[in-house]
């Protein structure tokens, strides 16, 4: 009798993992029924915020929804990436983060959910160095004349950035160490923000994305200085790479999608694929390489693998340059 009822017990368990894996199923088939919203986690005409823009189109015409872009700004993306790990996990509600989420584990000391277990990682798509803008007034045009400015005066030149572990305030983070300078930091609510802010002159200068800095440098309004890489990008000809001059200086700034954390796997899956046929398509690949950005392509299991790394790697950074975590509140 006793082996009966163990026998009754394993055949219940596999039944209820069996129903489950089969609602899933369903579920992946019969999703999206009604709209989803992406979370861009910066302010208005940040990276994370046009990038999905850019997707939308091609993914309402496969998925047969509509997307709408919800801007939820603040603390270096905390606010918005907190909405979606707090969210239903039914592939309604994603966000696009870049590189804070894996760097403001070691920022800050208390985080309002987990980076890992709260969020799935769905994919990567996008990656892209920065450039380094200022603002006319300052009067400097290379990378070696703003280096000497910042040393005749350290701490009087101040830079814009989306918040502390945002790709903007790690690349400034590590020419101030490489370059051995000084500048003060204004932390903005989002890209956008910061970029409008050194636009009108309120701040010296800024690390940010090719995407909302490219009007600005076309028209005069900014002067770029250098891309964040080691070789130049064919989007800003004529920008030299500040790797050339601080050789080993590199900063990539990434964009990936979350969904909150227990997400149907089917249906993270799916994602991924519309995701990936999307910037797959040749006209995508075209637009984002106009703007400065790669077409990138990791599956959710890539992704994590990634995400991974990076938080290795920036860990050690960050106590080599004396970073340590600070209350998030």
């Amino acid at each position: 009798m006793k082996n009966n009822g163990f026998l009754n017990l394993l055949l219940g368990t596999y039944t209820f993992f069996s129903l489950g894996s089969v609602q899933a199923q369903d579920a992946s088939k019969q999703y999206p029924s009604r709209p989803i919203r992406i979370i861009a986690p910066t302010s208005p005409g940040g990276a994370n915020d046009m990038l999905p823009r850019l997707l939308s189109p091609k993914l309402i015409a496969n998925l047969g929804q509509q997307i709408v872009v919800d801007v939820r700004p603040g603390a270096g993306g905390i606010v918005g990436t907190e909405l979606a790990a707090k969210a239903m996990p039914d592939g309604y509600t994603l966000v696009v983060i870049a590189n804070g989420y894996a760097l403001n584990p070691y920022i800050y000391d208390k985080l309002p959910y987990d980076t890992m277990k709260d969020l799935e990682r769905v994919t990567l798509f996008a990656a892209a160095p920065l450039v380094l803008v200022v603002h006319p007034s300052l009067g400097v045009s290379s990378l070696s004349e703003l280096t000497s400015v910042l040393k005749a005066r350290p701490g009087q030149i101040n830079y814009a950035s989306s918040g502390a572990g945002s790709g903007g305030w790690l690349s400034a983070q590590l020419y101030r160490r490489m370059a051995g300078v000084e500048m003060a930091h204004i932390p903005y609510k989002g890209a956008g923000q910061a970029t409008t802010a050194v636009v009108s002159g309120e701040v010296n200068l800024l690390f940010t994305s090719p995407l909302p800095a490219s009007p600005h440098i076309k028209s005069g309004r900014l002067r770029a200085l250098g891309v964040t890489s080691e070789k130049r990008i064919t989007s800003l000809e004529g920008v030299p790479a500040m790797g050339e001059s601080m050789p080993g200086y590199e900063v990539i700034n990434f964009f990936g999608v979350l969904a909150p954390g227990g997400t149907p796997k089917p249906i993270v899956a799916k994602l991924h694929r519309e995701i990936a046929r999307v910037t797959s398509q040749a006209d995508m690949h075209e637009r984002f390489e106009s703007l400065g950005y790669q077409v990138v392509d990791k599956n959710p299991e890539q992704f994590t693998q990634f995400i991974k790394s990076e938080m290795t790697k920036w860990s050690k950074v960050f106590v080599d340059i004396g970073i340590k975590p600070t209350s998030f509140h």
